[in-house]
């Protein structure tokens, strides 16, 4: 079998996606850093894999972690050993961490937040139109981050002043092009950060989510410090990351496919089409890290040895032919069905979809109503990734806005 080495720059991403793809539904790869693991790269297999007990959180099972191979320098260490939050450990302890986040958002208690996420959207639209007309503008910066950023802060009760050392620390976190040997103190300053912010919250509690792992934690169902800390950051990381990325991808692929544009803005296809095409064809999260092997386990016609690491590679099995037939490979925001698994599967579906659902259902058509003549400022060939592999995320999008709706140029 080959091994495919993931670009750290993430200079072609689709090229990656259909390489891995050919290579079988079970892949070698080699992660920056010279890290030897498997991906599952089809759709079917990491559904069975994503419910399939014999693939654990626990980083312990690793062979290169028993061996010594891993660094603590390594610049993936953060995603491959976060500390204990439901993102690294199974069964009752998984049940237990993910049942607090998951009550707090469920689908009725995440549509609570709709008036605020509206207000946040019409202030942000608001700045846009502020801008000099026909002065391109960074969607990105001014739109997609700030909305996520400030709902998943108001939810978890973190102070917007935090924010701009979030976004640096965050940055150096998911990058594959942080130094390594800046990494222990990044992982160092990331702890302290959200440290305070949980002390804060135990002596001034509010309603929020922090304030509320804090109390079941003293009511009984024995969160511990380390545990309430790492899953707060947890929350604040994949709670924006996924959204901002999910609004720039939809942005770029109605730039890149006018027709299907068109239709959007007159109706003939809705929003939640558009929105759940491009979280299959252009996935927010290209690489999910890292689950173990416990024993050998069949994948197809390959076998993902026991002890070994295994990442699921969303980018490819998004356009899994076998799953989506021979237009996976296309853009159509009218498809359907459309069964993708771009949030995960089972035990593993990220408890925060239905609120990056929502943040994207709300703040995309306003959008549009607002600057119906939307497009790119740059050919769609000039975007360029940032340096994370597991994260499908741009430097910028610069678009040129167009004359507000109701307004003259």
């Amino acid at each position: 079998m080959t091994r495919i080495a993931l670009d750290p720059f993430v200079r072609d991403l689709d090229g990656e996606s259909a390489a891995l793809r050919a290579a079988g539904p079970l892949a070698e790869v080699e992660l920056p850093g010279g890290v030897h693991v498997y991906a599952v790269t089809r759709h079917a297999e990491a559904r069975a894999l994503l419910t399939d007990s014999r693939v654990v959180k626990d980083i312990n099972v690793w062979n290169a972690w028993q061996r010594g191979e891993i660094p603590m320098d390594w610049p993936l260490i953060g995603l491959a050993n976060p500390g204990r939050s439901m993102l690294t450990v199974d069964g009752a302890d998984h049940r237990r961490l993910r049942t607090l986040v998951a009550q707090a958002l469920t689908v009725k208690r995440v549509e609570r937040l709709r008036a605020g996420i509206e207000a946040l959207t019409n202030a942000s639209l608001d700045r846009l139109a502020a801008h000099p007309a026909g002065a391109p503008v960074d969607l990105k910066a001014e739109f997609a981050y700030p909305l996520p950023m400030n709902v998943i802060s108001e939810l978890m009760g973190v102070d917007a002043a935090d924010h701009p050392r979030l976004k640096e620390l965050f940055e150096k976190f998911f990058s594959t092009q942080t130094p390594p040997e800046e990494v222990p103190q990044m992982m160092a300053d990331l702890g302290t950060l959200f440290t305070k912010i949980v002390d804060s919250k135990r002596a001034n509690p509010g309603d929020d989510l922090t304030s509320a792992l804090i109390a079941a934690s003293e009511d009984g169902d024995h969160l511990t410090d380390e545990e309430i800390v790492n899953t707060l950051q947890l929350i604040i990381a994949a709670g924006h990351e996924t959204t901002i990325s999910l609004i720039v991808n939809v942005v770029e692929a109605l730039a890149t496919h006018p027709e299907q544009r068109e239709k959007v803005l007159n109706g003939e296809i809705g929003w939640d089409g558009v929105i759940e095409e491009t979280l299959r064809w252009n996935t927010p999260t290209s690489h999910v890290l890292i689950r173990f092997a416990t024993e050998d386990i069949k994948v197809g016609d390959r076998v993902l040895p026991k002890g070994e690491g295994l990442i699921v590679s969303f980018g490819a099995l998004g356009r899994d032919e076998e799953q989506y037939g021979p237009t996976a490979g296309d853009f159509d925001a009218g498809r359907t069905p459309n069964r993708h698994i771009a949030f995960g599967h089972g035990p593993h579906v990220c408890p925060g979809a239905a609120l990056s659902r929502l943040e994207a259902g709300i703040a995309l058509p306003a959008l549009y109503e607002r600057f119906p003549e939307l497009d790119l400022a740059v050919p769609a060939a000039e975007l360029r990734n940032k340096p994370i592999v597991t994260q499908n995320d741009l430097h910028e999008l610069p678009v040129k806005l167009g004359c507000p709706f109701g307004h003259d140029a």
